[in-house]
């Protein structure tokens, strides 16, 4: 999955403006940077387009932790919501949007690797898959 097509993707699902998509995609790569093991964050951008890969790599230096940081789905929206230029009323539809997306364009063991670092309650935000009768393959 190219850059355009994540982004496209994710406005679509959350049902905003690519300009809009692109600030909740970054925000919401970042706070998962934080919530998943630097090991994992690594294997998911290693699978992401260039532009999508930097904020699982780099978060930014006043977030950088040696180890994941525990906390739920509540705090994770928080968070994406307390990111600048985010559109707080937009936080959730972002997160299940990214995540949801996130999980098309990497493959389904990485995905599941770094879900699993997750509370269940992160599962019940990801769109079921085939939910979207729009999917391409590939």
């Amino acid at each position: 999955m190219e850059y355009d097509d994540f982004i496209n993707e994710v406005a679509t699902r959350a049902k905003v403006s690519t300009d809009q998509a692109a600030t909740l995609t970054s925000a919401t790569l970042e706070t998962l940077a934080d919530r998943i093991s630097a090991g994992q964050a690594e294997d998911l951008a290693y699978q992401l387009p260039d532009g999508l890969d930097n904020h699982l790599r780099k978060p930014p230096p006043h977030r950088r932790q040696e180890h994941a940081q525990s906390y739920g789905l509540d705090e994770f929206v928080r968070r994406v919501a307390d990111s600048p230029a985010v559109d707080r009323a937009l936080a959730g539809a972002g997160v299940r949007a990214v995540l949801t997306t996130l999980r098309e364009a990497v493959s389904r063991d990485e995905f599941n690797d770094a879900v699993a670092q997750l509370p269940k309650e992160f599962r019940q935000v990801i769109e079921p898959v085939g939910a979207d009768s729009r999917r391409r393959s590939g």
